[in-house]
């Protein structure tokens, strides 16, 4: 069955299951083919934990796998001594969770109010829109200018053209 899957795609990512092999047990070398022994298992117990999940999910009529899902999973497989570790770990992850949604660490670290943040902020797109607005002024003064050149050119031209006129009428006369 795990032959059928593509590896990329149900796999977790080596470097990964290094890290956590590297992190458990530092002091012990872990062969090559140990190693994809491991991926292996790790992927057919996660294949499986989602399976029974996802049945005890269709079950309940739910269309969503909810962490209670998993945990039932987890004792439906004989798994249940897992589920304490398991409910740790989901905390520890809506806790990461809700810090990054209230802010990045570099802002948290800043000591700076979140007001005045804020007013440091509009004064700065108010200074942009600012420039922005004398670049749009300087952009039209240019183009004004281009166009009192362009008319005093033309009346210059029509002028050497009257003179010209002239000239060849004095000619014939």
């Amino acid at each position: 069955m795990a032959e059928n899957r593509d590896d990329d795609e149900l796999s977790i990512p080596r470097a990964a299951l290094n890290k956590m092999i590297k992190e458990l047990i530092p002091s012990v070398r872990v062969a090559n083919d140990a190693r994809e022994l491991i991926l292996n298992c790790c992927t057919e117990f996660i294949h499986l934990v989602s399976s029974e999940a996802n049945e005890i999910c269709n079950k309940l009529n739910k269309k969503t796998i909810s962490p209670d899902h998993v945990l039932a999973a987890l004792d439906s497989l004989g798994f249940g001594a897992y589920k304490e570790d398991a409910m740790a770990v989901l905390e520890e992850t809506k806790a990461v969770v809700a810090k990054r949604r209230r802010g990045s660490a570099r802002l948290a670290n800043l000591g700076i109010p979140e007001e005045e943040l804020i007013r440091q902020q509009e004064e700065l797109f108010a200074k942009a829109r600012q420039e922005q607005a004398q670049l749009e002024q300087q952009e039209w003064l240019k183009v004004q200018e281009a166009l009192q050149q362009q008319q005093l050119l033309q009346q210059q031209q029509q002028l050497l053209q009257q003179q010209k006129q002239g000239e060849d009428d004095d000619d014939y006369s």
